[in-house]
């Protein structure tokens, strides 16, 4: 009884030793597929150039980064300049809000004389104006960084959409309208463009 082995000593008897990287190292197929990620990474590197003169920078120039010019591919979409540029204060139906916008729809200063339209797009309006009976003051600032075409394309999307029924701008009034003034300020209110509309073109 005496000489038996305690159930310690042997379950101690039974365990491994702990593995040493002398005695079990790293397999030799990991090694050679670890040095030859790196080896490739390398040579990726030298080869592929990263490090090139960093003035040349992105080489497009700024016709390829701009696009087709407006209208080169097409009609200018007057709808999509009203909903980018309108849409905030007239709304998408066109009724303006009560009191603060007036509404594009019905206004006899949309569907009138084309002229005085082109100039209200060109320079704006600042002061009362009546439109459709109601009398609004307020400021509608100029678009005068739209293009021609951009312009006459919003002008016919107004002029043609709800219940206006008016035919569509071309964008020649505009180029004549911008050569004929020397104007910077807005409109002051209806009646300076009552004024104009009196003027001969």
């Amino acid at each position: 009884m005496l000489n038996e082995p305690s159930t310690q000593y042997r379950a101690q008897q039974r365990e491994n030793a702990d593995p040493e990287e002398r005695t079990r190292p790293m397999p030799l197929i990991v090694a050679a597929v670890t040095l030859a990620m790196v080896a490739f990474g390398v040579i990726y590197i030298l080869l592929s150039d990263p490090f090139g003169n960093s003035e040349l920078g992105d080489r497009r120039t700024l016709a390829d980064l701009s696009g087709p010019a407006p209208g080169a591919s097409g009609a200018v979409d007057g709808k999509q300049l009203f909903a980018a540029n309108c849409v905030a204060c007239h709304q998408a139906t066109g009724k303006g809000l009560p009191g603060v916008f007036p509404p594009l729809d019905g206004s006899e200063w949309v569907q009138g004389d084309e002229r005085t339209l082109a100039n209200i797009l060109l320079y704006g309006v600042s002061g009362e104006m009546e439109v459709a009976g109601i009398t609004y003051k307020g400021a509608m600032p100029a678009f005068q960084q739209l293009g021609d075409a951009e312009l006459a394309a919003l002008a016919s999307y107004i002029r043609g959409n709800w219940s206006n029924k008016a035919g569509a701008v071309q964008p020649n009034l505009f180029e004549h309208e911008r050569k004929a003034s020397n104007r910077s300020a807005p409109f002051e209110g209806g009646a300076a463009l009552k004024a104009l509309a009196s003027k001969p073109a």
